[in-house]
């Protein structure tokens, strides 16, 4: 219900009803404390919506930070406060710590109050091989008395209570992208009133003897009253105020005009010429100035741009500015003596050049630096007419500048206006702070805004002799914010026993294009009660329950004089709303702005706007302009102001105001935690939908858990009050949020460094569960059809069966390796004789028999090789085992003696000086030197050879076991008989055509996999040369592959990628030395990266591109692929055809589909093919959970045949039956005879155009990513380097990063390469990016240091035990976040 004034009867609207008269209020007659203004009114609400969350309180938790990071308070970013914008008495600058983790638990799980604390902080490298060790014997999660785990057990708990509605707009996330059509919902509120009409002004009064121009005016009343105080300034370190005269002020704007015309520049070329545009630079406090200055202006004909003064090189939006005046052509600034002083100056004295600015030439408008013009020249007075007058500078919400140009014709008309709707005689604009007086004169007309009446109330009790009953008109300039109601009451509150009125107080609304809209008059204003979540829909309903959720509007009096308003719609056609609808008012009338200066596009859609009604006809021939502010005509043509169009938020289909969220948040205790109130709301664009994110900067003295525990109340509190959650609050230290020169916040800048990620945040919350309720529908399950069924499917559809097999492998020849051993070269021999001397040594020391296990535990090179042919002249079973870190002993010794109890090692063979090393002190700290094996050291071999070699009688004999920790974290032996290895060998020699005239380079981890079959096997095999190279060498000089590769001409190299990720990162800006010095790398026909994972395509474009220069051929790098079942399934070879790459549709590998996309198509994913599949081996792409074989369409796990495939795997307990489906699985329809090893990864068939050696069309494999790894998350599957590849990108800070999942939360791990302040910018923007690009709500953010996801020594990542690392609280984060 509207409540009424003293002389004002407003009906109710036709929603309202009669039972809704204890609604009415009144403009209160008495200063009690009963009749509460509005602030207190909304903090009630506040409360009581709290109190109604109590029973159901969320219960935030709180991060785990590293005490590093809790010590550093807000002290270390703190500078003076702005005396322009606040108080001075802020309390002290201390900030408490916090309480222990166990603490923090018992109150998640209790209710107890708690603070966070620092995580253990165990070394990475430890943690890695006690997670090792566990995940050998029984791999099962972490223990339930984890204290991080219980933190995400409570935050499950939390996520499992009821949240809102899912909205009815969500989409259907398919491959075929079938969108839900929008079905509106015919329970929301609707105008029901109605068609508005356009209100009409009163007619406007010419004054008698009025001047034509401004110009005219200044003229009149300079030679008229001369000695007339024109404007009268006070300042703050000064008693007298300054009066400027109608004379003064008409002498030195004729002064300067002249200036401007004659004296810049020569009489031939004058730099201004009349209708150029000049900057006007003047501080807030220096009106008089400024005032000369635009008056000199408008006599020279010039158009003045006044712009707020540059403090600093980086001050907020100072970009934009210098947009604005290189558009309008700005090549002269005018400013004072004492504002060019305070410019920042170069080193040569001059002005800085500002970023984005043109060069100006500042110009000094002192009378002292001015001269005085001749007696005869007068300027040219015209009648006001449509020229340009000026141009105002307006920010935008994008943070973009327009200028907006005013003719002096509506300038004249303006002053016209005011003149008559204020009946001016004298006048006093203030800009009140504490330090100012509040009235130095008997004022009748008074100019402020709600801001300084708050802080006039802080002043108040410095002025005791404060009076204004001279005062008729009190004008609040930012009457358009409907908060400013509060201000005005408390005002009106404080002041009226000292002869304030409440009639005097008049709220105005106005906006750069519409100027002034309306100006509340001297009347009683009425007032509305309108009912917030039906203005979140856009209708006007008022409140009549008594409700929390309202607002109070006040109108600002009806339309100007000679101007006409009018209510149009906010989106499509400018059709007039209804009576009940809140729309953008829009006005007609001379005194408003023309245009967008140089943008007639969208001045068009401002400035010449022609609303229609229902019926379609223009409802005026007049145009009217769009005044950007939000509210409706109520009854007797009163403009009621809800908002502006620039603060306007529309989250899942409602519309909010920033200002009611600001509101809110304030009412929520902000003088505990808030500094000075300095509260900023925007939105961002997330996942096709507005979110609401609300920055603050906290009070120095809070402490970590009030901050929280602050947040927590504000989250309830608008959910209670606006029915909206938060995406993000963050919390900043005082005074680093970016500034607007009068000292409010500047909008778009901070939410520009919200999006960047330097925000820096001491604070923060994420609240995506509870906001995001548009995600794609989660996937349901089908019924599960037959393998026969899909077989039969595909061949209706005509699509290939995803099977493909290398060249057939010719029948081995009967001499195995040991007899190739002696026919090469000399080097060969003293490796055989070497060799011999090792199988004595074993026999005559070690005691050993044949079959027994011997681990070798040798640092790379040629001693591994001699060791591991030794053992089998010896008949025993060779297992090379990574020798411990000299300077991580402690964590990588019992890793080492982990090896040998699985590998059921009775010997240990080593050098002298790792042997030295397992007896040092340290070594026996970590492992007793008592419980090893027998160790024999190889450096003092005996003289005599060994009588007999040994032969294996059956070539499925073990020849050796294999070791090594696959990439999801299981440290696994597998079986290689004699004959799969020299299978195996064969295969290898035939695909890469090795010969003895070869020069082979490897790079590559000699311990396990193809890189120890590359540097053990092959060169023996083929006889060609191999030069190896260790990778641990690299880390001292990453060059020296290369220039190995350069110097011995080597045409065929191996690396992984670690090894190529270490060239690019290290050598990115030597290339050019590099070249100098000789490296030259044309000759290399294949570079092939090992991996047992998916190709890396951004690495192995930006490796190619960087070294492009010194010779290497893209063409020439490509990927193999092996993995613990069969060591080599694909590489690429010499005489293949090219690698291809395909991309994807990421979408539908999450429904287990492929579907091929062009590049650069939204979700595409490049796929690069994982080399030519090797002679000898069938593959064949089945179903994991049905064994049945599918077409090339489809997704699925890759299964080999070959002989070169692995035996088995060796477990701890010889039950070698685990997982014997690995290795004999056969298909469940179709060919079930054959065998096939399944290889644990999920892959494709494509058949492609080219051709291979045998002019058949070539069969490309894709590999996709380890099947143990998927995710299965809202019904689809994720792999989780898809995930951490958007991750990445996200910010700049990020070197590498890691997910996984627990309890159905996405954990992601990310590094922070930079300062530990900026750990909590990653957090929105890993939420952000996740949410974007894969429709996934990131629970847990963990930030650590560089170096701690833990990543094997092929460079694939461990994502089992980072979890595990994580769950067991031993990575030591920077910074934990769980959101909400």
């Amino acid at each position: 219900m509207f409540a009424v004034g003293a002389e004002r009867c407003i009906p109710v609207t036709p929603s309202s009803s009669s039972s809704s008269s204890s609604r009415y209020q009144r403009r209160r007659s008495t200063g009690t404390r009963d009749e509460r203004y509005r602030s207190d009114v909304h903090s009630e609400a506040v409360q009581a919506a709290l109190e109604r969350h109590s029973e159901r309180k969320m219960a935030v938790l709180l991060p785990s930070k590293r005490q590093s990071l809790i010590g550093q308070t807000s002290m270390d970013t703190y500078t003076p406060p702005d005396s322009s914008s606040g108080s001075d008495a802020e309390g002290s600058l201390g900030r408490a710590g916090g309480v222990s983790m166990d603490s923090w638990i018992s109150r998640a799980l209790h209710g107890s109050p708690s603070t966070s604390s620092s995580s253990s902080s165990h070394s990475n490298s430890s943690a890695n091989a006690a997670r090792l060790y566990n995940c050998i014997y029984v791999y099962v999660g972490v223990p339930v008395s984890s204290r991080v785990s219980a933190k995400i057990q409570q935050l499950v708990n939390t996520l499992k209570r009821p949240k809102r509605r899912p909205l009815r707009e969500f989409f259907v996330e398919d491959f075929e992208e079938l969108l839900e059509v929008q079905q509106p919902d015919p329970s929301l509120p609707r105008p029901e009133g109605a068609e508005s009409t356009p209100i009409q002004g009163e007619e406007l009064d010419r004054l008698k003897n009025c001047p034509a121009s401004l110009e005219a005016a200044l003229l009149r009343w300079g030679a008229i009253a001369p000695k007339a105080p024109c404007l009268t300034t006070t300042h703050s370190n000064t008693k007298q105020p300054y009066t400027l005269t109608y004379g003064k002020l008409w002498s030195k704007s004729l002064k300067l005009a002249y200036n401007l015309l004659h004296k810049l520049g020569s009489k031939q070329e004058p730099i201004i010429h009349p209708g150029d545009r000049v900057a006007l630079v003047y501080p807030n406090n220096d009106p008089a100035a400024f005032m000369v200055a635009f008056y000199g202006c408008l006599l020279a004909e010039v158009v003045p741009v006044p712009i707020e003064v540059p403090l600093t090189k980086k001050d907020a939006g100072s970009q934009q500015i210098g947009f604005l005046l290189n558009s309008c052509g700005v090549a002269v600034a005018l400013t004072s003596d004492a504002c060019h002083k305070g410019l920042p100056k170069s080193a040569s004295g001059d002005v800085m050049q500002f970023k984005g600015w043109p060069k100006l030439l500042w110009v000094l408008t002192d009378s002292k630096h001015l001269s005085k013009p001749p007696r005869e020249w007068f300027p040219l007075i015209k009648d006001a007419n449509n020229d340009t007058a000026y141009i105002e500078y307006k920010t935008c919400k994008d943070g973009s500048v327009l200028g907006i140009t005013v003719t002096r014709m509506a300038m004249l008309t303006h002053c016209q206006t005011l003149t008559h709707t204020c009946g001016y005689r004298e006048v006093l604009h203030i800009l009140l702070k504490k330090s100012v007086s509040f009235y130095v004169c008997a004022a009748k007309v008074a100019c402020v805004k709600s801001r300084d009446l708050h802080w006039a109330l802080m002043a108040y009790k410095d002025q005791s002799d404060t009076t204004m009953s001279s005062l008729r008109m009190l004008l609040i300039a930012d009457g358009s914010n409907p908060w400013s109601i509060s201000s005005c009451d408390a005002f009106l509150n404080v002041f009226q026993s000292v002869g304030l009125r409440s009639e005097v107080i008049c709220p105005c609304a106005g906006s750069p294009e519409a100027l002034t809209v309306a100006e509340g008059s001297s009347k009683p204003s009425g007032r509305g009660v309108l009912s917030m979540t039906n203005l979140s829909h856009g209708v006007i309903r008022v409140d009549t329950e008594e409700k929390l959720s309202v607002l109070t509007l006040q109108d600002v009096d009806t339309a100007m004089p000679g101007a006409m308003v009018c209510v149009v719609k906010l989106e499509g056609v400018p059709q007039l709303c209804k009576t009940d609808e809140i729309g953008e008012i829009c006005v007609s009338s001379v005194a408003s702005g023309t245009s967008y200066y140089g943008l007639s596009g969208m001045s068009k859609n401002t400035f010449e706007v022609c609303p229609v009604a229902c019926d379609g006809g223009f409802v005026s021939d007049c145009v009217f302009v769009r005044s950007g502010l939000l509210g409706f005509v109520g009854p007797g043509g009163m403009i009621f102001i809800s908002g502006t169009l620039e603060g306007l938020m529309q989250v899942g289909g409602r519309k909010h105001n920033a200002d009611d969220i600001i509101a809110t948040a304030l009412a929520v205790e902000p003088m505990k935690f808030i500094y000075r109130g300095r509260t900023v709301v925007f939105s961002v664009n997330v996942l096709y939908d507005e979110r609401i994110v609300l920055v603050a900067e906290q009070r120095p003295d809070s402490t970590e858990e009030e901050s929280y525990q602050w947040m927590s109340r504000v989250l309830q509190a608008i959910d209670g009050i606006h029915q909206v959650g938060v995406y993000c609050l963050a919390l900043v230290p005082a005074n680093t949020l970016p500034k607007t020169p009068l000292g409010g916040i500047h909008l778009s800048e901070t939410k520009q460094l919200f999006l960047e990620g330097a925000l820096h945040p001491c604070s923060i919350l994420m609240c995506p569960h509870s906001c995001i309720t548009n995600l794609p529908k989660p996937r349901q399950k089908q019924p599960e059809v037959g393998p026969a069924s899909v077989m039969v499917g595909n061949l209706v559809a005509g699509k290939r069966m995803a099977q493909a097999s290398g060249r057939d492998l010719s029948h081995m020849e009967e001499n195995d390796v040991l007899e190739r051993l002696s026919l090469h070269s000399l080097t060969c021999l003293q490796l055989h004789k070497r060799a011999e001397k090792i199988a004595t040594l074993l026999y005559e020391r070690g005691q050993l028999r044949d079959g027994d296990h011997v681990a070798l535990v040798y640092p790379p090179g040629l001693d591994l090789i001699a060791a591991f042919y030794g053992c089998l002249y010896a008949g025993c079973i060779p297992i090379t085992v990574r020798p411990p870190h000299p300077q991580n002993i402690s964590t990588t010794l019992p890793t080492v003696k982990m090896i040998l109890e699985v590998s059921r090692s009775v010997c240990v063979m080593t050098t002298q000086a790792i042997l030295k090393l397992l007896k040092s002190r340290d070594a026996s700290v970590a492992v007793d030197f008592k419980s090893w094996p027998p160790i024999l050291e190889t450096d003092d071999l005996p003289k005599r050879r060994c009588p007999l070699l040994y032969k294996p009688c059956d070539p499925d004999t073990l020849a050796y076991l294999d070791f090594s920790v696959s990439t999801t974290g299981m440290l696994a032996g597998v079986k290689m008989s004699h004959n799969a290895t020299s299978a195996l060998c064969r295969s290898v020699k035939l695909q890469c055509e090795f010969y003895p005239s070869r020069e082979v380079a490897v790079c590559l981890d000699p311990y396990c996999g193809l890189g120890f079959v590359l540097w053990c096997l092959c060169s023996v095999y083929a006889g060609q040369q191999s030069v190896l190279i260790s990778p641990m060498d690299l880390e001292v000089n990453p060059a020296l592959w290369l220039q190995s590769v350069s110097q011995f001409k080597v045409r065929d190299t191996f690396c992984s990628y670690s090894v190529m990720e270490l060239c690019t990162r290290s050598l990115s800006s030597l290339t050019d030395s590099l070249k100098g010095r000789g490296m030259d790398l044309t000759r290399v026909r294949s570079c092939v990266v090992v991996a047992e994972e998916r190709p890396r395509v951004a690495l192995t474009q930006s490796f190619c591109k960087l070294f492009k220069d010194v010779g290497l051929h893209p063409r020439a790098v490509s990927t193999a692929f092996g993995c613990r079942v069969n060591l080599a399934v694909c590489l690429q070879g010499t005489s293949g055809p090219d690698p291809t790459t395909v991309y994807v549709d990421m979408r539908a590998l999450r429904h287990d589909r492929v579907r091929l996309v062009e590049r650069g198509s939204p979700h595409g994913l490049p796929l690069m093919e994982s080399g030519k599949i090797l002679p000898g081996v069938r593959i064949i792409i089945a179903n994991p959970e049905t064994k049945g074989p599918i077409g090339d369409s489809h997704l699925g796990e890759i299964w080999v045949h070959s002989p070169q495939n692995a035996s088995g795997y060796f477990t701890v307990f010889g039950e070698e039956n685990v997982r014997s489906d690995h290795f004999g699985a056969r298909l469940s329809f179709g060919d079930t005879q054959t065998v096939w090893a399944r290889t644990g990864y999920l892959g494709f068939l494509r058949r492609t155009d080219l051709t291979d050696a045998s002019g058949e069309r070539h069969d490309a494999l894709y590999v996709v990513g380890a099947l143990d790894e998927v995710m299965e998350l809202r019904g689809m599957k994720y792999h989780p380097i898809d995930i951490e590849t958007s991750i990445i990108r996200a910010h700049r800070n990020i070197t590498e990063c890691a997910v996984f999942t627990w309890t159905n939360l996405l954990v992601v791990v990310v590094e922070l390469d930079g300062s530990e302040q900026e750990a909590l910018d990653l957090v929105p923007m890993v939420t952000n990016v996740v949410l974007e690009e894969h429709y996934l709500i990131v629970g847990v953010v963990v930030v650590v240091d560089t170096g701690v996801i833990p990543i094997n020594s092929r460079g694939e990542k461990q994502r089992m035990h980072l979890r595990d690392g994580f769950l067991a609280d031993q990575l030591d984060p920077i910074y934990v976040a769980y959101n909400m």
